[in-house]
């Protein structure tokens, strides 16, 4: 009989490490028997940033991802990451929300609902663990492992017995960044071993290259289960490898019981998975020990990233990196976990791009210094506060408290487009997104963003990036952002974009091209054109407003003519999953508006004059 459990991650935290998010279904299907007939404990399959992924860039129904994947798996425990009161989305849920979306997950096919909050404010969590016993389905309850001043065992035995008691199945140790030392694994299973007699589960990414070592001495203290991830998505960034953890403790008393050689033909089948993905593989997919002080968890490293390229800012992740604990400090020692990972994360991106700190307020780190996510682990910036959200009134109950039911006003809402109460989770989740993903998929138009084909490096294509086209489509003309590109060095060849939503392969004519320094380092010289990517002209003045990231507009406050003051807010836009308020830097009237809700924007971009 196995002795240590093991929980497989490939299908959901792996990807979302290294590339991502982004595999697809159709990728995970054809060897869910091989995986189904393994032994693992789990398959990790749902939850995180999954949902997010498959309606925002795979185009998928995720709730079908889920039923596809029940069917396929019929022999295994499917487990799911689910984010307390804050669900799958970033913000706090009405209680009849939590209890519909964990109802309809459980009869959808999950068995395992691995709960956790942010801010290890449990108050956060009790809805979500009552629900999912209500549901007869194991619940696992979670503490968000860290390192802080105000951080420590004492404090992580306190949640574990709270947890025990409100009726959890096991407890998790999640260590998301992968901050454990061995010893201080070793150290932190034993006292909550010696505090509860439920299950112990250890989750470590092995970003710092310590997790494998940090896993060894947490079974000799106690801990029975452990998440692992297959090596062809393993290591860095993800987890552990599967197959050295099965090795490490084969013929001892921690034997997990399962058959490396048939782990191994998992391996072969995902590693030629992984290259359909190519183009998005982080940089930063090896060891790193600079996780030890910015604390930048796995799943967030490669978006973060990904955005930093999009900004050609690539080159300024270490300035990032070093300002991250700074924020952090500032909010009060949140452990780094969605959503305070990017709540942190987004602001310090901020900080750096804009020059000047806390310049530009995210209105998730608002709402978080007001209290809307919970109680805050240490003591606040209150220098930062005012700046931010002045003398507001801060929320002391448990955030939920006071939101009033949605269910049946978000029905109303999207009745003309949900089939289901599926549906209209999924809208909750993600009302914007949602819309358009229900109106195309109700229509059958569908799209998933396409693959690149991976070509060999020519000197032209080495040097040059077009980013600014004109694109005449079923007789209508666009500016497109490009997603992918045939051969560079010709007037004319097919892009790949996306218009409106709806991804298309089109013959362009290149309006502009940018010259790039070095690869990768977010250094590039506009060749021909003005503001790269759309016509919008380049700030002149003081009184032109633009964006220090790329992002999507979510509301425009002002229209041409309106008279505003400074700091009025003008714009709100959407980058990094986060919502951010862009104010007037003067006071006048506004004499002209180049953008609407729901257009993507650049830096160097006018988006609306003031004089």
């Amino acid at each position: 009989m196995a002795k240590t459990l093991i929980s497989e991650l490939v299908l959901r935290d792996g990807h979302q490490s290294l590339i991502a998010t982004r595999m697809r279904t159709e990728d995970m299907l054809p060897i869910c028997p091989k995986l189904d007939g393994i032994g693992f404990w789990a398959l990790e399959a749902w939850g995180g940033a999954t949902f997010d992924s498959c309606v925002r860039f795979l185009r998928e129904d995720p709730w079908e991802r889920l039923k596809k994947l029940r069917k396929a798996l019929p022999n295994s425990r499917i487990q799911m990451l689910l984010r307390g009161q804050n669900l799958l989305g970033y913000r706090h849920y009405s209680d009849d929300v939590v209890r519909a979306f964990v109802k309809k997950s459980a009869d959808n096919g999950i068995d395992v609902f691995r709960v956790f909050d942010a801010m290890n404010d449990l108050r956060n969590v009790r809805v979500s663990i009552e629900a999912v016993k209500k549901s007869g389905k194991h619940a696992e309850g979670c503490i968000s492992y860290t390192t802080s001043p105000v951080h420590g065992i004492t404090q992580f035995v306190a949640q574990a017995r709270e947890l025990e008691g409100m009726g959890c199945d096991s407890i998790c140790i999640k260590d998301m960044a992968g901050l454990l030392t061995p010893y201080a694994a070793s150290d932190l299973v034993k006292a909550v071993r010696a505090a509860i007699t439920l299950p112990i589960h250890l989750h470590s990414h092995a970003t710092s290259g310590l997790s494998a070592m940090s896993f060894l001495k947490a079974v000799e203290a106690g801990a029975t289960m452990l998440d692992t991830c297959n090596s062809s998505f393993g290591e860095g960034a993800s987890h552990t490898s599967t197959e050295s953890i099965v090795a490490a403790l084969k013929g001892t008393e921690y034997d997990t019981g399962l058959d490396l050689a048939a782990i191994q033909e998992l391996t072969a089948y995902f590693y030629e998975v992984r290259q359909k993905y190519w183009q998005f593989e982080s940089a930063y997919t090896g060891v790193d020990t600079r996780v030890l002080i910015n604390q930048v968890p796995g799943g967030m490293i490669s978006n973060l990233s990904n955005q930093l390229k999009e900004s050609g800012a690539l080159a300024r992740m270490n300035e990032v990196l070093a300002e991250i604990p700074r924020v952090r400090e500032d909010l009060g020692y949140p452990p780094l976990v969605t959503p305070t990972s990017q709540i942190v994360g987004t602001q310090a991106v901020m900080n750096i791009l804009t020059g000047a700190r806390y310049k530009s307020v995210t209105n998730e780190v608002k709402n978080y210094l007001l209290g809307h996510y919970g109680k805050a682990p240490g003591k606040i910036n209150e220098q930062v506060k005012k700046l931010a959200v002045g003398d507001a009134e801060m929320v002391t109950c448990r955030p939920a408290d006071l939101l009033e039911d949605e269910m049946d006003r978000l029905k109303v809402t999207c009745e003309d487009l949900a089939k289901n109460e599926e549906d209209v989770l999924t809208y909750a989740m993600f009302p914007d997104l949602a819309k358009t993903f229900l109106q195309e998929r109700n229509a059958g138009s569908l799209k998933p963003e396409p693959l690149q084909l991976k070509v060999a490096a020519t000197p032209a294509s080495a040097r040059y990036a077009p980013n600014d086209f004109k694109v005449t489509l079923h007789g209508e003309t666009f500016h497109v952002k490009l997603t992918g590109s045939g051969h560079h060095g010709e007037a004319q060849r097919p892009f790949y974009v996306s218009v409106d939503g709806i991804s298309e392969e089109v013959m362009i004519e290149v309006l502009n091209e940018i010259e790039v320094s070095g690869e990768g380092t977010g250094k590039r010289k506009a060749v021909s054109g003005a503001a790269p990517g759309t016509e919008r002209p380049r700030p002149s003045h003081q009184g032109c407003i633009a964006t220090a990231m790329p992002g999507t507009i979510v509301a425009v406050k002002v229209k041409t003519g309106d008279k505003v003051k400074a700091g009025d807010g003008v714009l709100v836009i959407e980058a990094m999953k986060m919502e951010n308020e862009i104010q007037a830097p003067i006071s006048g009237i506004v004499v002209s508006v180049h953008v609407k809700k729901g257009d993507s924007v650049a830096p160097d971009e006018t988006l609306v004059e003031i004089q």
